[in-house]
């Protein structure tokens, strides 16, 4: 069975955020969030059926629980067990369908400009019949109306997101107005134990602020946030605002992340002494450097480890910080640099950051290189001598 499209960002091993998209739209929804996500989380987005990349796999009425089957299907092929799930009115609905009737695979949930009842299910059966007599153009035309506010009708994401619309196949989108038709989860919003963040666009007509009071009120440990100048498509008309709300929900993994990698790449007897010598006046200090600095910065995946020590050196000489660039020197080694390679980096600086400066740094770093030396050599005495005690000379 043919699997949602979908596409991956993020580290395969960080903690799985899928992001589901609302009726008539794609996986581009989401484009303006990803990567601030992906800094924390593999996030996975999907497309609906009939929608953006993803084939027409329904024939007939569909409903909710369907959907969420094949996002879970989805979820076991790539091999992931537990994840948060933020989703957009209809994707939304998907999400708060699991939390509900799968709890133990849903660790947390956002719910963004959606509802736990769709209106009138007539309205969406007429919708579907209309589009499968007619196809979708006639819904294109009235897009803007009812996902944006007047003033970002005209911008680049919102003509993009109306061909997501156009290019609908007409089969899966009916069945998916058919599986709004048929969800009603009022009764069941009190199953949802994952915590919850709802988001409502003030300006939204499709599922009014009204809907997510409704599903906050309904739902035990959820935070309800409304989003001025936002229609229904909040995460493209507001993105930094849905950002950062989603951010604050999820919690950020900046200074758990930062402190893994920190560890990796200094060592750990050097972190374990600057936590040892944390103090109340210190300590804002130390959580800069291991959110911001590690967490933020050495995370990034625009540039390997190796790359970002060999600007870590030039800069440190550059700025004359030696007691730094001696600890840097260790961690450039740890990141794979040989000997050779610190030294060209050594020579580039003394062209580009003065000779002086760069006099220096030998001194320093051959210092550092020759402890590294001494204690490699150490460590493989020890490992010979554990050999020899431990054969058999009988």
């Amino acid at each position: 069975m043919t699997l949602l499209h979908h596409t991956t960002d993020g580290r395969e091993d960080a903690p799985a955020l899928l992001l589901g998209p609302s009726l008539g739209t794609s996986l581009r929804l989401w484009d303006a969030q990803v990567p601030a996500l992906a800094r924390g989380h593999r996030v996975v987005r999907y497309d609906l059926p009939g929608h953006g990349g993803s084939p027409d796999t329904l024939r007939g009425e569909h409903t909710v629980a369907e959907l969420a089957a094949e996002v879970l299907r989805l979820a076991d092929s790539l091999s992931i067990d537990r994840f948060a799930h933020a989703g957009v009115s209809l994707g939304g609905a998907v999400g708060a369908w699991l939390a509900a009737h799968h709890p133990d695979r849903v660790e947390s949930l956002a719910l963004v400009c959606t509802s736990a009842r769709f209106g009138d299910p007539d309205t969406w059966r007429e919708r579907a019949a209309r589009v499968r007599a007619e196809g979708v153009d006639w819904l294109a035309e009235t897009a803007p109306a009812r996902w944006f506010t007047t003033g970002f009708t005209g911008t680049a994401t919102a003509r993009a997101l109306i061909a997501d619309q156009r290019a609908a196949v007409p089969s899966g989108y009916a069945a998916c107005c058919d599986a709004l038709a048929a969800y009603d989860l009022t009764d069941h919003l009190a199953a949802i134990t994952a915590p919850t963040l709802v988001i409502a666009g003030r300006q939204d007509t499709a599922t009014p602020p009204v809907h997510a009071r409704q599903l906050a009120d309904g739902i035990a440990h959820s935070t309800l946030v409304e989003i001025d100048g936002a229609a229904h498509l909040a995460p493209a008309e507001q993105p930094q605002r849905v950002l950062h709300a989603l951010l604050d929900h999820l919690g950020s993994t900046a200074h758990r992340d930062g402190m893994a990698v920190r560890r990796s790449v200094l060592g750990d007897p050097h972190v374990d002494r600057a936590v040892a010598s944390t103090t109340p006046f210190n300590a804002p200090f130390q959580d800069l450097i291991t959110r911001y600095a590690w967490g933020e910065i050495w995370t990034r995946p625009g540039l390997d480890r190796r790359t970002r020590s060999c600007i870590t050196l030039t800069a440190l000489i550059a700025r004359g910080h030696y007691e730094e660039l001696a600890m840097h020197v260790r961690a450039a080694r740890t990141n794979g640099l040989s000997t050779e390679e610190i030294q060209e980096v050594l020579l580039q600086s003394a062209i580009y950051c003065g000779v002086p400066a760069a006099n220096t740094a030998f001194a320093v770093a051959g210092h550092v290189l020759a402890e590294l030396d001494a204690e490699a050599a150490s460590d493989v005495g020890a490992a010979s001598a554990t050999d020899f005690e431990g054969k058999d000379l009988s």
